[in-house]
């Protein structure tokens, strides 16, 4: 076949090069990279998929610092359920020695002072612990404010990538149980009353030890 100003051995060079460049700029690419496919041009089929897998792994990654976070929240909540059971535990004692014919109207006197320092106690706790600047049990500090705080709602954790790798917990029956409980056991709990009268004599004592016991189950 003729041909005007054509020079065909030229054309094939420059084709040849032309390939030959986009073949070293795609190496390159795959040197800087590390990576063996880097764009559909590579390999269509394998980009989709470590594009797939990729967006995977990045949301595993994320999922697991969810866990992690979630494993932190549950344990600021059990190092404040822990420091509820000791206070408790004390009021108890206390409750369980005001109630003995032996101790004196002084010596009931001073054990009601700790026990009214306790449930005030209770209830800063109950109020101001915290994780990631909420307050996760009552929230205000009042005694019906349970649900207020983060654990006083239904929770739902992304534990995995995809939509559907959820847990979901309610922990607000539980812990409007242990409100509750606590309110019934001592006045100063919910701050209606500075100074209270359970320890006072040693029938009101008695009483209070039944309701003690309840509170700490409910913990």
């Amino acid at each position: 076949m003729l041909s005007l100003h054509t020079n065909a051995a030229s054309l094939s060079t420059q084709t040849s090069l032309d390939k030959t460049q986009r073949s070293l700029s795609s190496l390159q690419t795959s040197l800087g990279t590390g990576y063996r496919v880097n764009s559909a041009m590579d390999d269509a089929a394998g980009l989709q998929i470590a594009t797939r897998l990729d967006a995977q792994t990045r949301g595993q990654a994320v999922a697991m610092r969810n866990t992690q976070n979630s494993i932190s929240l549950a344990q600021t909540a059990e190092g404040a359920f822990n420091e509820v059971t000791s206070i408790l535990e004390r009021m108890k004692d206390l409750a369980t020695q005001a109630a003995d014919a032996s101790s004196t109207t002084s010596a009931q006197s001073a054990m009601q002072s700790e026990y009214d320092a306790l449930g005030k106690e209770l209830n800063n706790i109950m109020k101001n612990t915290s994780f990631n600047g909420q307050n996760i049990l009552m929230g205000t500090g009042v005694a019906t404010s349970a649900a207020a705080g983060t654990l006083g709602t239904s929770l739902t954790f992304q534990i995995g990538a995809s939509s559907a790798e959820t847990m979901a917990v309610d922990f607000s029956t539980d812990l409007n149980a242990v409100d509750g409980k606590i309110t019934a056991a001592t006045a100063t709990y919910t701050g209606t009353a500075t100074v209270g009268t359970e320890l006072m004599t040693g029938t009101s004592a008695n009483g209070e030890i039944q309701k003690l016991s309840d509170a700490l189950d409910a913990v």
